[in-house]
């Protein structure tokens, strides 16, 4: 087959959507380094993922569950499995070194800042004595 038609793939798959769905996925896998089931013969990944469709040497049934999976956002109630009670005492001890560290933080941070503005403040002093000094002369 020189050329992929769809026509060649509708007959493996008879909705064109449907089709269109399953060798984009196909393609995705291909990017992401699925190996190929046919030559490349220089075709690009699209191309690759609808002559492996015409030719039957993919599994649609795999495709359509790939699919499916790739497009879920929350995991079936199957699948997860149930978790286990949390140990409620570590996480108020966690809580509490969280906060304790925040609150020291919180204290340090106010500490710099009240030495920045008496730092700032015995400027001023100095400032404004070097302008008192100055008026005095003149």
């Amino acid at each position: 087959m020189a050329r992929v038609t769809v026509e060649d793939c509708v007959q493996k798959v008879p909705n064109r959507f449907e089709l269109v769905m399953l060798a984009s996925q196909r393609a995705r896998e291909i990017s992401a380094g699925a190996k190929e089931t046919i030559e490349r013969d220089n075709d690009k990944n699209p191309v690759i993922a609808l002559r492996e469709i015409a030719d039957e040497t993919v599994e649609l049934e795999h495709l359509r569950e790939s699919l499916v999976r790739s497009l879920q956002r929350h995991l079936p109630f199957d699948d997860v499995e149930e978790e286990e009670e949390p140990d409620v005492a570590a996480l108020q001890s966690a809580m509490a070194e969280t906060m304790g560290a925040a609150a020291l933080a919180v204290s340090q941070g106010r500490k710099d800042e009240d030495e920045e503005e008496a730092e700032e403040g015995d400027e001023d002093l100095d400032a404004d004595a070097g302008e008192a000094e100055t008026d005095e002369e003149a």
